[in-house]
């Protein structure tokens, strides 16, 4: 297929191209990067406000990743206002822009994260479970709202839920990895709350998975089939580390060093299932975090 992809020079996109080269697709990267490295890739900005000229030439499907991250500093107004942007904004743009090209793709994916469901302690969260409340929950309400645009052009819309992405080349298992490893890692507050995780091998090919499968439709938890505790994946990270994994952040400290965003990303907890994954026959080779961890940290 002929795949245009957004937002690919994150974690994501940087873990899930290859993967998309090596089953024989051939991308159209949407990039802000200027001069372009490819002739098939398309310049865009979002912040600009403009939707990005796509040309005439034929798009079997969109992978639309792109978006602020949220984890790259305190939640100011301003940058409050930049991840919703980035994301409501630039999924409206991209869809107009997709809706004026002569023949529209027939599959438009678009990232949405498991904040959706807002911070639910220990209750099993589907995809047909309601949306939570919070400024993340919010943001991703707005952001599905947008990409269901793509319905009016005979798309299938399928919502990417991602839970945590473990991998080693970014996200947020590369951010504690040097704590860990000296020792000085452990859980955050109670180590009560759950964490919905899966490993990045498992995210891009559920990611394949949903756009070669046509029985999948609409939000998708990309998580792994079993999430634990935030206590517990600090003794399992610290097991394969080899350390003491017991030094704990208190929720007051997470607070004043993070503010909003520890109470919405650290210590917010989500307990989710990929009925819908499971359900289209999708396999994961990770399923266990322990070894999930040794895969990715070759122990």
């Amino acid at each position: 297929m002929r795949i245009l992809v957004s937002g690919s020079s994150g974690f994501i996109g940087k873990s899930l191209l290859p993967l998309l080269n090596a089953r024989g697709h051939s991308i159209i990267r949407l990039t802000r990067k200027q001069p372009l490295s490819n002739p098939q890739d398309i310049s865009w900005d979002p912040a600009s406000e403009t939707a990005p000229h796509l040309g005439e030439e034929r798009v079997d499907a969109v992978i639309h990743l792109a978006g602020e991250n949220i984890a790259a500093g305190r939640w100011t107004a301003e940058r409050k206002l930049r991840i919703r942007q980035s994301r409501v904004l630039g999924t409206r743009l991209l869809c107009r822009a997709l809706a004026r090209v002569p023949q529209p793709p027939r599959t438009f994916l678009c990232a949405s994260a498991l904040g959706y469901y807002g911070n639910r302690g220990s209750e099993w969260l589907t995809e047909e479970g309601p949306a939570g409340s919070g400024f993340l929950a919010e943001v991703c309400q707005a952001w599905e709202a947008e990409s269901v645009e793509a319905k009016h052009w005979g798309a299938r819309v399928v919502h990417l839920r991602f839970g945590i992405a473990l991998g080693c080349e970014g996200g947020m298992l590369q951010r504690i990895l040097p704590i860990f490893r000296n020792g000085l890692g452990g859980p955050i507050g109670a180590g009560e709350h759950y964490m919905s995780w899966i490993a990045i091998d498992d995210l891009t090919e559920a990611v394949l998975h949903c756009v070669s499968n046509a029985a999948v439709d609409g939000p998708v938890n990309i998580a792994g089939p079993n999430p634990i505790t935030n206590r517990e994946f600090a003794r399992s990270l610290g097991k394969v580390l080899g350390r003491l994994a017991f030094l704990a952040m208190p929720a007051v400290a997470a607070r004043l060093m993070f503010g909003e965003m520890a109470g919405e990303l650290l210590l917010a907890s989500q307990r989710a299932i990929p009925v819908r994954l499971n359900r289209s026959g999708f396999q994961f080779k990770f399923p266990a975090l322990d070894s999930a961890l040794r895969h990715l940290l070759g122990r």
